[in-house]
């Protein structure tokens, strides 16, 4: 959910443009997702009728009322301030973006030897290639191994 003037308008928030995405994440990812849900579901339930809902999971609380309301979505630069904020206490560096844990958690899958296959559909890009083509620059070690082990078992290795 965006904000444009005085109006919201839904992003879509998949890469491959599909509204009913199916993403797998961990149980630890859900508890934070049910924790999230309890504690709006307390802050809807105190601010009665100044809560519009607009189904968003991360929605603007009721500490600072926006246009006499809360339910909408986050103002994005009390968003930046936040996560300004959150980078320094986890010391990560400066041009650190939020994005970038997505690209992250990519590279670290492909490197711990997970199917492309399955990172490119939970990531949403449009194909394993796409995903490979991107990210599996990073994978050098991986491939001097793979070659290593190629080598060795066609005997090429005792040729050395």
């Amino acid at each position: 959910m965006v904000e444009e003037g005085n109006t919201y308008r839904l992003r879509k928030l998949t890469k491959d443009g599909d509204d009913n995405a199916v993403i797998h994440v961990d149980q630890s990812v859900i508890n934070v997702l049910e924790g999230q849900k309890q504690r709006q579901d307390a802050e809807r339930a105190r601010l009665g009728s100044a809560w519009v809902d607009h189904d968003l999971v991360f929605a603007r609380d009721g500490f600072k009322l926006y246009r006499g309301e809360a339910g909408g979505p986050q103002d994005p630069e009390k968003m930046s301030a936040r996560w300004r904020t959150l980078r320094s206490r986890l010391h990560l560096p400066e041009d650190f973006r939020i994005h970038d844990w997505r690209h992250s958690k990519v590279t670290n899958d492909l490197e711990a030897g997970e199917n492309p296959v399955e990172i490119s559909a939970n990531v949403r890009h449009h194909s394993p290639g796409y995903t490979m083509a991107r990210y599996g620059h990073s994978r050098k070690d991986g491939a001097r191994r793979l070659a290593a082990s190629g080598a060795g078992r066609l005997g090429l290795s005792s040729l050395v």
